[in-house]
């Protein structure tokens, strides 16, 4: 019986953990599969992300509104992203060289201007209860979602469906697997990549802001923990489709939620090793997806790392 409810307790544990973890997994992601689609690569979404964490913080803080601090964030993100968009349209520049730099970037803007957010504490943002129906604490506890988990994946389904089904999401599509081809059509590549950029750049900030605004709660300059660089690879496993990036964020998510539910039981030997659990999926999704049947399956043509 002790069993039972031991296993019950970590699996409502990282459920709810996978929920919470997964968000901001989620938001990066979608927007790295946009972007990617149009054939870039912005290496740059973790800087984005922090700053993001950052600025809704400092705005949440400042303003009373957490909500407010969401969209702000939001709007710093597009601002990165448009920088990218914008230098990686030069002459031979190297857009995953530019999304390194612009990483560093983000970190260190963030780090310097978030130094006075570091103590104060700031409105968070709510959840939402999906688990009054249960008498079961562990149900309800797990059912505490945010809005904006309900929101991405609303989007995530928004994506895969504009880009299978719309106008839009085939200009998207062909200028990802070639660019002469959607010249050919008349298409802008350079502002149909810097607008898929820039819009990448809003969700990695959404995605920070809830870092800082909902889970962990609070802006400390260790808060992404390499989440946006994760998030890469993520968009990789899920073979470039919005639908699957939600997956495998939940699927990162559980993984992260790993050490804290078996500590809630009392397991506490070996608590580091299963923290660092979604480090080691990333290696391992990168060495399956590099393999020689699956190598970059999917890609579209026109992203650096396939040519």
């Amino acid at each position: 019986m002790g069993d039972d409810a031991g296993l019950s307790t970590v699996l409502f544990a990282m459920i709810a953990g996978a929920i919470r973890v997964s968000t901001p997994f989620l938001f990066v992601s979608l927007g790295e599969c946009l972007t990617e689609k149009s054939g870039r690569i912005n290496l740059g979404l973790e800087g984005t992300l922090v700053f993001g964490a950052m600025t809704g913080y400092a705005i949440s803080y400042e303003t009373g509104s957490p909500w407010l601090g969401v969209f702000v964030a939001g709007l710093a993100g597009t601002l990165f992203g448009a920088m990218h968009g914008y230098i990686c349209k030069l002459p031979k520049v190297n857009d995953i060289a530019i999304g390194i730099a612009m990483m560093l970037f983000g970190t260190g803007l963030a780090f310097f201007f978030g130094k006075a957010y570091i103590q104060p504490a700031a409105p968070r943002l709510s959840s939402i209860s999906l688990g009054d129906w249960s008498d079961n604490p562990q149900v309800r506890q797990a059912l505490e979602v945010n809005p904006l988990f309900l929101i991405g994946i609303a989007l995530a389904v928004l994506l895969w469906w504009g880009l299978k089904n719309t106008r839009l999401g085939l200009v998207i599509r062909t200028t990802g697997d070639s660019a002469p081809a959607a010249l050919a059509l008349g298409v802008n590549v350079d502002l149909v990549r810097f607008l898929t950029t820039s819009f990448g750049g809003f969700l990695a900030g959404v995605g920070g802001a809830f870092l800082s605004l909902y889970y962990p709660g609070s802006w400390t300059e260790g808060l992404s923990s390499g989440q946006g660089l994760m998030a890469v690879a993520l968009v990789i496993f899920a073979r470039w489709n919005p639908l699957a990036c939600f997956g495998a964020a939940l699927l990162f998510g559980a993984a992260g939620a790993l050490g804290p539910a078996l500590q809630s039981i009392g397991i506490s030997r070996g608590y580091h090793f299963f923290n660092a659990a979604p480090y080691l999926m990333t290696l391992l999704i990168m060495i399956v997806s590099i393999s020689p049947k699956r190598s970059l399956k999917g890609a579209p043509g026109e992203l650096s790392i396939t040519k």
